[in-house]
């Protein structure tokens, strides 16, 4: 099971046990917001996108959108994310519990700048009924290799 793994995944950097499971679904940016009596702009979504050879996650805040241009400028190629097959492939992961936990290790994880304006935000723990509140910078230090990028805009 996806959260068993991100439990483990996650056991050495001591955070595991504020994990949180939810009877209601948390699988949508509104939902999860919902589910823990937070603003929407403090969920920490992962979008997935191609790379040609694999793919990235990018997590950032649930307020803001990929911006394309500066996606493009950052990476060199045009965003195209996962479609809910691929990305259950290639990140181990359903679509509405994709997070930056316990991925192959081929996906690169980058953090978008928009998450640091909070003082803890909440990504999905692997299900579509799973959380964790971490500050921006233990959301850093349980992901080595995890670039902070800035490739985002306000939803319009």
């Amino acid at each position: 099971m996806s959260i068993e793994k991100v439990r483990s995944y996650l056991e050495p950097y001591g955070v595991a046990d504020r994990i949180r499971e939810f009877e209601v679904s948390s699988a949508t940016v509104q939902l999860a917001a919902a589910a823990l009596g937070v603003d929407e702009a403090r969920i920490a979504k992962s979008l997935s996108f191609h790379t040609g050879a694999g793919c990235m996650i990018i997590v950032m805040a649930g307020d803001v959108k990929v911006d394309n241009h500066l996606f493009k400028q950052q990476f060199g190629f045009k965003a195209r994310m996962l479609s809910a097959e691929d990305a259950l492939l290639m990140t181990g992961h359903a679509v509405g519990g994709v997070c930056p936990f316990a991925v192959p290790a081929d996906v690169k994880v980058y953090l978008d700048e928009s998450l640091k304006r909070f003082a803890t935000v909440f990504p999905a723990c692997g299900t579509a009924a799973s959380a964790i509140e971490l500050a921006p910078d233990e959301l850093k230090a349980c992901l080595p290799g995890a670039e902070w990028i800035a490739v985002s805009k306000p939803i319009e």
